[in-house]
């Protein structure tokens, strides 16, 4: 016996019954289908929910953009910089003290005070940080973003290179 001579009982297996094809025999007219009513008319469309505001109409949808040219700094406080007790403070060591991550944008910000005096490079500083570094001391050195233009390349369309 070969798959070819596979076949089913005889008796069992049916031709499908073809509705709809003239009122002449079984299944003429209505086809089956009743008369009336959404169930005998065509196809009801996806998401229709018998005239209910469908759910996809009721949700809320998303308002506004993402900004392809972010620039999102990763913070470091004045007080952190004062703990590390060191006299120079770079991206590097930042990075070795588990305050920033290798390729971030640091800016230093103001929270806490900084008692000596300190040199420090990042690549932001605000206005009160870099006056408290200055005021115990210090020396402040803002360092060129990775991308050059102080813009990042648009996220999606470039690869970068941090």
């Amino acid at each position: 016996m070969k798959l070819h001579d596979l076949a089913p009982p005889k008796g069992s297996a049916h031709p499908k019954r073809r509705v709809g094809r003239g009122t002449g025999g079984k299944g003429g007219k209505t086809a089956g289908r009743g008369t009336k009513g959404q169930k005998a008319r065509t196809q009801i469309p996806a998401g229709f929910e018998g005239g209910q505001q469908p759910i996809l109409a009721r949700a809320p949808k998303l308002r506004g953009f993402t900004n392809p040219f972010r620039v999102s700094y990763t913070p470091v406080n004045v007080e952190a910089i004062d703990a590390l007790e060191l006299d120079e403070v770079g991206l590097d060591e930042l990075v070795a003290h588990g305050l920033a991550r290798k390729g971030d944008l640091v800016k230093v910000l103001a929270r806490g005070s900084i008692s000596r005096a300190v040199r420090v490079s990042a690549h932001g500083f605000s206005k009160a940080a870099k006056d408290a570094i200055e005021a115990a001391g210090g020396s402040t050195d803002v360092v060129a973003p990775p991308f050059g233009n102080g813009r990042p390349p648009a996220r999606g369309n470039q690869h970068t290179n941090r």
